[in-house]
């Protein structure tokens, strides 16, 4: 790294940062002699501009068609009588702005736009039909004439012409109403001023004439509607009282009838269903008393001839039990008499039956009774409800029938109302000023146009020269990149062309081309290195961005000092994206990587090359160590051993922004050398780039523009621009 005087200012001096930041960030203001400077630069711009436009426009203000306007004016007075009938088609309220507004649409419409045409035959005026004006020359040599259209395949489409000329026709019409008054303004506009005034006349003249027609229209509307109506209301009266007629009959609902059911037959229905339903139950208690399921009281009470058979029974069930307690179970009078109260069991039993089968006899009766009381129950309630429910729906009818009459009525009135008043309706607009032909166009208007267009030109112009040189945020020349950086501009490496080169490749160009300008630039790149106060022998070639150039010139510099009869050696430190090797042809070889890794020596390193005879040492191997090798003391006994073996050693640098390789490259070198690109550097990027390397208390000594184009670097007007003029050019082959 080298040394520093004590309390040394690593900065950039505030008077030479200063013009920059302010032309970056635009708060400068540029004095007079800074303004023209900028207008001689972009002089050819201006120029350009400011004479285009307004010959531009002269051309086209004396291309473009004369068109006329002819004016008319309509007042609009509508009258306050109108019939009630006729209120709701003749007139929407008072008149208003709203209603002035409307009207004028109504003036510029489709409608009366085709019958101002239709009067005026317009469809035979080229003006309004595209089809009738002539192509120009280059069009019609382009364009093939298509054939005619097919009338059975096209026939809704041929009257494509005629509507295209009414919307031309409804473009060149309008009206408007003039601010606190009723009066209607009407323009036309077209080529010839005596058309203009004729459709400007039978605008208002199909107005007036369809305005007084429509309302006529709509009184004759109104009046037949009313008939209309109130012929359907006497249908409708007709028909609802043959209806209520019909219906009153159907339901049986005639004067001094009532539709209700009877009460008392009601009444004597439920006291009926009552009694039977008593009678029902009766049966059911007899029916169960019979088949056991009630007491012992309850049984014998069923029938006469059941408590006979059951007393008999019970009395010889005793005089058996008897006899088999005194004579035994066997003995023939015991077996008598238990055969006895068996036969009387069965009689009983048989009994019982024929008083169940009749007393079910006797129920099912009751309860046929019941079920016929309940029907007739029912449909009385129904005859009933339903009866209730006509009269309902009969008053439904009468009420609907009486609002048909009122309405029928009402009607009725409205046409004698209508018949007598809608005479006396007159228009509501007429004429106050017929159109004239206008005697100078309306459009162009050729002076106040011609001086716009001479403003526009003088101002556009100033805006591309403003826009030109506020937008350029890059390096344009030595002056710039030394307003940004604060330090010296050593050289300007013009572009050399494909022509220029021929056969020869850009690497080769300062070799083989010694006496060119690009050649010469590199000899004073190094004059001025040399020309320091301490001379640098070890000098990193950085650059802000790849693409700057930075290798071509580390190779055009080694080159052309070695050829000067220095010693050179060029070191690529760039190990991520190498190019040594490619150009020297050592692919394969061992490189810096391979030596400060301690896998190969300085001799296996250092090659020579075929061109120039300088050395070199191209990258080697990348690894994932590439930092700290650069960073360890074997790069620093590298740079040690060979700095007196050479008289100068150019070290080639990743880009600095990306890469923390180049920012370390930077540090350990004696001097550090920026590549700008000639207008694509911006310069925020390059001055970042150069608080980078302050950082690292890198010690910058200058710039170098590359990839210049000569000629628009000498019309730009720079000062270091004067090394590609002309006059210049003898003394380079």
């Amino acid at each position: 790294m080298p040394d520093y005087p004590p309390g040394a200012d690593l900065t950039v001096p505030a008077a030479n940062a200063a013009p920059a930041r302010d032309r970056d960030a635009g708060v400068a203001v540029p004095n007079a002699g800074a303004l023209l400077a900028i207008l001689r630069r972009h002089f050819w711009v201006w120029l350009l501009v400011t004479t285009a436009i307004p010959l531009a426009g002269i051309v086209a203000i004396e291309r473009i068609p004369r068109e006329y306007t002819a004016t008319g004016a309509l007042i609009y007075e509508p009258n306050e009588f109108k019939a009630q009938a006729l209120q709701s088609v003749l007139r929407e309220g008072p008149t208003t702005e709203a209603t002035l507004a409307s009207q004028a649409e109504i003036l510029q419409s489709l409608h009366i736009a085709q019958r101002v045409a239709e009067q005026g035959h317009f469809e035979d005026l080229p003006e309004f039909i595209a089809a009738l004006r002539p192509l120009p020359w280059w069009r019609a040599r382009l364009t093939t004439p298509p054939a005619p259209p097919d009338p059975a395949v096209y026939g809704p489409f041929l009257d494509a012409n005629r509507e295209a000329m009414l919307l031309a026709v409804q473009r060149a019409l309008h009206a408007r109403s003039l601010r606190f008054s009723r009066v209607l303004e009407v323009t036309f506009t077209a080529h010839d001023p005596l058309v203009a005034a004729a459709a400007v006349n039978a605008a208002m003249d199909v107005y007036i004439k369809d305005q007084y027609a429509a309302k006529a229209a709509a009184a004759r509307k109104a009046t037949e509607h009313l008939r209309a109506q109130a012929a359907t209301l006497r249908r409708d009266t007709e028909a609802r009282e043959a209806e209520i007629a019909d219906y009153r009959a159907r339901h049986h609902l005639f004067q001094g009838m009532h539709a209700d059911l009877d009460a008392e037959q009601v009444s004597h229905l439920s006291e009926m269903l009552a009694q039977a339903r008593g009678e029902l139950a009766n049966a059911d208690a007899r029916l169960d008393a019979a088949r056991g399921r009630a007491g012992a009281g309850a049984q014998a009470a069923i029938a006469p001839s059941v408590e006979r058979l059951r007393a008999q029974q019970d009395q010889l069930a005793a005089q058996a039990q008897t006899r088999q307690e005194r004579l035994g179970v066997n003995h023939p009078e015991a077996l008598g008499l238990r055969r006895q109260a068996d036969a009387a069991h069965a009689s009983l039993a048989a009994e019982v039956a024929r008083v169940v089968a009749s007393i079910g006899t006797e129920r099912r009766a009751a309860q046929d009774r019941v079920a016929s009381l309940e029907a007739n129950l029912r449909a009385a309630q129904e005859q009933a409800d339903q009866a209730a429910m006509a009269q309902i729906a009969l008053n439904a009818k009468q009420r609907d029938a009486d609002a048909i009459r009122a309405q029928l009525q009402a009607v009725l009135l409205q046409i004698q109302d209508t018949a007598q008043k809608a005479a006396t309706e007159t228009a509501e607009a007429h004429e106050i000023t017929t159109a004239l032909p206008p005697s100078q166009p309306s459009w162009p208007q050729s002076g106040p146009m011609t001086g716009a267009a001479g403003i526009a030109g003088i101002v556009f112009g100033l805006l591309a020269v403003y826009l030109r040189h506020t937008l350029d945020n890059t390096v344009n020349g030595g002056t710039d990149a030394r307003s940004v950086t604060g330090l010296p501009c050593f050289a300007l490496l013009p572009e050399v062309p494909k022509r220029a080169l021929g056969h020869l490749r850009i690497e080769d160009y300062v070799a083989r081309r010694p006496l060119t300008a690009f050649a010469e630039q590199i000899r004073g790149l190094r004059a001025g290195l040399w020309f320091g106060a301490h001379r640098p022998r070890v000098i990193a070639i950085a650059a802000a961005r790849p693409g700057e150039g930075k290798t071509l010139l580390t190779l055009s510099l080694g080159r052309s000092a070695q050829l000067t009869g220095e010693k050179v050696l060029l070191i690529e430190c760039d190990l991520r994206q190498p190019k040594f090797a490619r150009i020297f042809g050592a692919d394969g070889d061992a490189g810096l990587s391979d030596l400060l890794r301690g896998q190969a020596g300085l001799p296996d390193v250092v090659r020579a090359d075929p061109v120039t005879q300088l050395d070199y040492i191209h990258a080697g191997k990348p690894g994932a160590d590439m930092l700290s090798l650069f960073m360890s003391d074997a790069m620093t006994r590298l740079l040690a051993g060979v700095r007196d073996a050479y008289d100068l050693i150019l070290l080639d640098t990743p880009p600095i922004q990306a890469m923390s390789e180049a920012r370390v490259v930077a540090a350990i070198a004696d001097a550090v050398l920026l590549c700008v690109r000639w207008r694509a550097t911006p310069r925020a990027v390059l001055r970042l780039a150069m608080d980078l390397l302050r950082e690292t208390h890198a010690n910058v000594v200058g710039t170098v523009l590359t990839r210049v184009d000569p000629r628009a670097h000498v019309r730009s007007g720079e000062a270091d621009a004067e090394i590609y003029h002309r006059r210049y050019r003898r003394y380079y082959r």
